[in-house]
């Protein structure tokens, strides 16, 4: 699915076959989940290939090892370059880019004194399928406390928390799962950003328990931009039951919307709703075309 015979990575200041990249089983990535990584999305827009928000991704990416004591040394345009080599080398225009920092053997739970990036792309449709809406139910699974752990560092470690979350929600019956932070308000999905509408505001939690998603802060502009408002606010649970629609956002995800939670429809039908409107917006933006006709 990922990669096949004639498939070219990046690894260790190389360009080599996915088939003959290798490993140490004694890293600490593999035994403690401390590494960092990004997924970032290309597109063949109107202008060629591009990389959308790639200088923010890889700025992020840079941030999440500072913040955990990482040492990464990349520069950013080195990493941009590389991404639109990678590109290229495997003929891909509308592909996924997965750049991974991971370190050094290191069975201690000290910092690492040496680190490597891995960077791979491969074709990949929206993260939860095209052209569907989610049914979602609030997870058992609770976003962790953020004085356990830096929130705003996009780290391997911390995805056990959404894979838990997303196998329970499958197990259930449901799509994906809607995860709540320590103190019972909505935080985020496992892989995604959570955004309500209600009464012509969208709403969408605040920074602290979630991940400041490079895709949510895109919602945040396209809504200044087409003059929705928008507020960023601690949300209950509770207020699920009087709102009109929602969505989730992120790179894999893009914009897809929600039919429900808990078994509960949205009263809005999904292309009457404001993220129907962002959706389409965002769809232009990534392929460089003008959303000056999107009415909402």
């Amino acid at each position: 699915m990922y990669y096949t015979k004639d498939t070219i990575l990046f690894l260790n200041g190389k360009f080599i076959k996915a088939v003959d990249a290798h490993t140490d089983l004694y890293s600490q990535t593999l035994h403690y989940g401390f590494g960092a990584f990004e997924g970032i999305r290309a597109y063949q827009t109107m202008n060629g290939v591009k990389i959308f928000k790639a200088y923010e991704h890889f700025e992020r990416l840079k941030k999440s090892c500072a913040l955990v004591g990482i040492p990464f040394n990349y520069e950013t345009e080195e990493l941009v370059q590389i991404a639109y080599q990678l590109l290229e080398k495997n003929e891909l225009s509308d592909a996924y880019i997965r750049p991974l920092v991971y370190c050094a053997p290191n069975m201690q739970l000290t910092q690492p004194s040496e680190v490597y990036l891995m960077m791979c792309t491969w074709e990949w449709e929206k993260y939860h399928g095209a052209d569907r809406q989610l049914k979602m139910c609030i997870s058992s699974y609770q976003r962790p406390n953020p004085n356990s752990l830096k929130m705003e560092a996009k780290v391997t470690g911390h995805y056990v928390n959404s894979i838990l979350a997303t196998s329970e929600a499958k197990v259930r019956g449901y799509d994906e799962a809607l995860m709540l932070d320590m103190n019972s308000n909505i935080a985020e999905a496992p892989g995604a950003n959570f955004f309500l509408e209600k009464d012509g505001v969208l709403h969408t939690p605040s920074l602290g328990h979630i991940l400041p998603g490079i895709t949510r802060q895109t919602v945040l502009n396209i809504c200044r931009e087409l003059d929705i408002p928008v507020t960023e606010r601690q949300i209950k649970p509770e207020e699920l039951e009087s709102a009109d629609s929602a969505f989730l956002c992120g790179t894999a995800a893009e914009i897809v919307g929600i039919e429900s939670i808990d078994a509960k429809p949205f009263r809005k039908p999904w292309f009457d709703s404001l993220g129907a409107s962002i959706q389409e917006a965002y769809k232009c933006q990534v392929l460089e075309k003008s959303f000056s006709y999107v009415i909402i």
